[in-house]
């Protein structure tokens, strides 16, 4: 009767070698497939305005589960190890080349020109001209995605304002000044793409004024000052939200994906000059009447960056968000307080005074 022949221990030792030699180099080839895969079924995103504060938060965020692309106008942004960096003004022809050359699924707009650069024309070519541009390269390009950053001056600065101002209040800011036109045009353009065009997801966002560490728009920059301008007779309420949390928000209505128009705003406020004060900054009265005669000061001392004629109003009237509908259907809550925005200001002033 023939008889099975049996494993020796050396075979047995062979055969164990072979299944985990054969395991091992699995892993890695497994490793690097799925690797590959989930590199290429990531979503490419494209950030403009990389070279600010915000836009610098926002990428950081993406960055790893996201394929990002920087974008900026005013200089060629340098990025951590697989970020696409391009130098490129929106409204010119060589900005289709970066939709050429990648996939893109998403937008989030965050550059756009501050009111206190260039002139009003070079401001409009950037911010108008430039969302038109964007919008339409995404429609052309299947983008499926588009945030876009605004700003509470489209509202307009007035005494006849509601103590609460709601997404559906109407844009007066260039019934004030025609300096504030491509604030207001860039949001009217978005608005007319996103009911048009469904199948951008286009989701614009109001901020109050974002403050904190980077950031240099006109009020941030009139808080870093020793000395600020205030007008006699006028404290209206303001709110202030940190850089860190309008980062938080934006990815929020990335990650959640609600179209929509929404003001972005904490539930508190504060009178303008305690803010100057709580920042550490000394107060310098300015005549209020003559209505022009502050502007004419601005304009004499060329204080355009941070106390510019076309925005006095806002140094006069509130301009006060109800960010209630972002809040609840984002589920958003800013994590930090006026304390924590106002300190950065006061610190920055103890370290240039020599004092901290």
């Amino acid at each position: 009767m023939a008889t099975k022949p049996r494993k020796t221990t050396h075979d047995s030792m062979a055969g164990s070698i072979v299944k985990s030699t054969a395991k091992s180099m699995a892993k890695p080839m497994a490793a690097a497939t799925l690797e590959s895969k989930s590199a290429s079924e990531r979503k490419t995103v494209l950030v403009t305005g990389a070279a600010g504060a915000l836009a610098k938060r926002v990428i950081a965020k993406l960055h790893g589960q996201y394929q990002v692309i920087a974008v900026d106008f005013r200089s060629k942004v340098e990025t951590d190890a697989g970020i696409p960096s391009y130098l490129v003004e929106l409204h010119k022809r060589g900005f289709e080349d970066i939709f050429n050359q990648h996939k893109i699924d998403a937008v989030i707009h965050v550059g756009r020109m501050f009111t206190h650069e260039k002139t009003p024309q070079q401001r409009y070519n950037a911010n108008v001209l430039g969302t038109k541009r964007l919008l339409d390269l995404s429609l052309k390009h299947g983008v499926g995605q588009v945030i876009i950053h605004s700003s509470y001056f489209v509202y307009g600065a007035s005494a006849y304002n509601p103590a609460l101002l709601d997404e559906d209040a109407p844009l007066k800011a260039t019934e004030v000044t025609q300096d504030l036109v491509d604030s207001v045009e860039l949001e009217s353009l978005a608005n007319i793409y996103l009911w048009k065009h469904p199948q951008l997801n286009i989701t614009i966002l109001r901020p109050c004024n974002v403050l904190g560490p980077g950031v240099r728009n006109s009020m941030s920059i009139l808080l870093s000052r020793p000395l600020a301008p205030v007008l006699v007779g006028f404290s209206p309420l303001m709110q202030f939200l940190h850089v860190d949390d309008m980062a938080a928000a934006i990815m929020l209505a990335f990650d959640k994906n609600l179209p929509g128009i929404y003001n972005v705003a904490p539930d508190d406020y504060v009178p303008f000059q305690e803010a100057v004060t709580q920042c550490g900054c000394r107060r310098l009265p300015i005549p209020s009447i003559p209505p022009a005669l502050p502007k004419m000061l601005s304009n004499l001392l060329n204080w355009k960056a941070f106390f510019p004629p076309y925005l006095i109003n806002y140094f006069k009237y509130p301009v006060i968000l109800d960010g209630a509908l972002f809040r609840e259907k984002f589920g958003w809550k800013p994590r930090r307080n006026l304390n924590d925005i106002f300190s950065y200001y006061r610190k920055q002033k103890l370290v240039l005074s020599g004092k901290s």
